[in-house]
C-alpha cells in the first residue's frame, strides 16, 4: 500500500502481515481523491477519519496539506499502526483515537470540513451512521461527509444525499446538510 499523491506521494505504508482489514483500493482512493480535488482546497482542513484501520485515507489527506486529521478507530492495534506509520512518515497532524465510533460520534465538539467513514461493510447499524453523523452536527456548513460501502446499500433517498460513485464494489456516497 502507499500514499497516491501530495508531498508523501510513492511512500509505502507499512503495514503488519496478519491485519484482517479491507483496506480502500488505490483504485478507489484515486478516483476519490480525484473527485475531491475538484471540490476541496486541502490546505488547512479539519478531517475526520472514522473506522480508520490502516490510516491509509488519513495518509492521504496529511499528503495533500489538510491541517488536521483526526483518525477514529476501534481496535487498539490498527491505531498503533496509524501511530507507528504516522511518526515514520514525518506527519504531525494526525491524531489517532481509540474509540468505538459511534461513542466518539456522540461526545465530539469538533466541527469538520470533511468527513469520511469507512465501516467493515457488514458492520450492524452501518446504516445508522449517517445519520448519527448529521444529528451530532459536526459538520462545517456545505461540508462533506462521505461513507464508503458495498453493493448492498443504497442512501439515495436520505435527506442529504448528494452523489453516489461506484468503482467496482466500492461505492462512495456523498452527503452534505443543504
Amino acid at each position: 500500500m502507499r500514499i497516491i499523491a501530495g508531498k508523501l506521494k510513492g511512500r509505502s505504508i507499512n503495514l503488519p502481515k496478519n491485519l484482517k482489514l479491507r483496506p480502500t483500493t488505490d483504485f478507489a482512493k484515486e478516483a476519490l481523491f480525484s473527485i475531491l480535488n475538484n471540490e476541496y482546497e486541502y490546505e488547512g482542513l479539519k478531517v475526520l477519519d472514522l473506522f480508520s484501520g490502516t490510516g491509509s485515507i488519513s495518509y492521504e489527506f496529511a499528503s495533500r496539506g489538510a491541517g488536521h486529521i483526526w483518525s477514529v478507530e476501534m481496535n487498539p492495534i490498527h491505531v498503533n499502526v496509524i501511530r507507528r506509520e504516522s511518526s515514520r512518515l514525518g506527519i504531525s497532524n494526525i491524531t489517532a483515537l481509540h474509540q468505538n465510533v459511534f461513542d466518539f460520534l456522540g461526545i465530539c465538539k469538533e466541527k469538520f470540513d470533511l468527513v469520511f467513514a469507512d465501516p467493515p461493510y457488514d458492520l450492524v447499524g452501518l446504516e445508522k451512521i449517517v445519520d448519527k453523523v448529521f444529528e451530532n452536527d459536526i459538520l462545517q456548513d456545505s461540508a462533506y461527509f462521505i461513507l464508503e460501502h458495498g453493493d448492498e446499500y443504497n442512501f439515495s433517498g436520505h435527506p442529504y444525499f448528494v452523489k453516489e460513485k461506484q468503482y467496482g464494489r466500492v461505492h462512495f456516497s456523498f452527503f452534505e446538510k443543504k
